[in-house]
Parts: structure tokens; C-alpha cells; sequence
């Protein structure tokens, strides 16, 4: 989908000037943590994060070398199957069919295509124009942000309208934990810290690719 709005990129229009190392302009700022009101998902997203990179703490006393080849196959799984083919290539940009049981859910899927609707402007849901931290992971803490911009989710209507999305939604934080609850079951307190190193090396991956992508698209 082709970008719907111009965003000047000169260095005079915005008196935040542009992000390091690129001329991706900043032209607005949002307030992430103090001054602002925290909704219910925020806090949660939040939690999920802090908890999540804790535990990563806990790898280096806890490695062995299942729960590192359990790592690395959940990596490659979650990357390739997960996200490229199933959220991206498959509900994203429509361009395979794949069984049902290999689909997920709504949210990220409406945030992508408006994404790439309005790709680096400010109706993007996560636009550089808001700086990097905010494109790279700090609109996960700003639902307000989404929801003053796309309230309905128009865009998935598509998948709205299948019982099997509605229900992957509805009960999306059961399969999370029954998977935790599964991991733990099988390899103990080890394989739970191993599963959100593995969470955590994808949150490091964006922050490269994002750098990656302005440093060499946006000059």
C-alpha cells in the first residue's frame, strides 16, 4: 500500500530536527511515561515487558544447552512461520493462503495494514515522526494513540466478520498461558527464563533492523 500523506523531510520544518544518523524528521513528540494518563492495556503491556526482561536476567545461571536449542528453534519458528509467513506474507499483504490453524489474530494485523497504508506519516501507528523510540517499541504503551486514530479497526473487517479470529481474539492470553504453563512443565524454571530470552533477542532484532532501515533507506 502506497503512503497516503507527504511528510517534509527538511530539517526546517520541525524543531526537533531528525533522528540519528538519518533525515527522518521528528515533527511531533508524545508524552510515554509521566504527565500522561495510563490505560488499562498500557499498564499491562508494560508489566508483560518489565517481566519479561527480568527473567532474561536469569539466563546466564540457568543455561543449559536444551533450553539454548529450545530457544533457538522457537526463534526460527516464531520468525519464520509466525511472523513472516503467517502475520506478514499470509494476513498482512494477502499474498499466500494457508491453513486456518496457522492464521492469527486481529490487533497486529490492523496495525500492519495501517501501517503500510500510511507508511512514516503521522497516521502511521508507529511513525518515526514521532522519533525512533516511539516507532521502535514505545507506541506499545500508547493505546491512546491507536485509538485516536483507528478506534474500529475498519481495515480487518475481513476478519472480523470469521468466527475463528473473533475467538483467537477473545481468548488470545489463554493460549499465552497454557503455552507458559507448557514450557514450565517440561523443562522447569530453565525453559521458562529460555522462552523470554528468545522474546527478548526479537525485541533487540527490531531495534537492529529499524536502525538498519533508516541508516541505509532514509538518506
Amino acid at each position: 500500500m502506497r503512503n497516503m500523506i507527504t511528510v517534509s523531510h527538511s530539517m526546517k520544518d520541525s524543531e526537533y530536527g531528525n533522528i540519528l544518523l538519518s533525515n527522518v524528521m521528528v515533527t511531533r513528540k508524545r508524552n510515554l511515561f509521566m504527565g500522561r494518563t495510563w490505560r488499562t492495556a498500557d499498564i499491562k503491556i508494560g508489566v508483560t515487558i518489565l517481566v519479561v526482561h527480568l527473567l532474561a536476567l536469569f539466563a546466564p545461571v540457568t543455561f543449559t544447552w536444551g533450553a539454548f536449542w529450545a530457544t533457538v528453534a522457537g526463534y526460527v519458528l516464531r520468525g519464520t512461520f509466525g511472523l513472516t509467513l503467517s502475520y506478514h506474507r499470509n494476513l498482512a499483504h494477502l499474498s499466500i493462503k494457508l491453513p486456518k490453524w496457522l492464521e492469527d489474530p486481529i490487533a497486529w494485523l490492523s496495525i500492519h495494514r495501517y501501517h503500510h497504508q500510511y507508511v512514516d506519516s503521522e497516521k502511521d501507528p508507529h511513525s518515526p515522526i514521532f522519533g525512533f523510540w516511539f516507532c521502535h517499541m514505545g507506541w506499545l504503551f500508547d493505546s491512546g494513540y491507536i485509538l485516536e486514530k483507528y478506534q474500529e479497526r475498519k481495515n480487518v473487517d475481513d476478519l472480523k466478520k470469521q468466527a475463528f479470529y473473533r475467538f483467537i481474539k477473545r481468548t488470545y492470553i489463554l493460549h499465552l498461558s497454557a503455552f507458559a504453563y507448557l514450557v514450565y512443565v517440561f523443562g522447569g524454571f530453565t525453559y521458562l527464563v529460555w522462552v523470554v530470552v528468545r522474546i527478548s533477542l526479537n525485541r533487540f532484532q527490531l531495534c537492529v533492523v529499524n536502525g538498519v532501515y533508516y541508516l541505509l533507506f532514509s538518506f
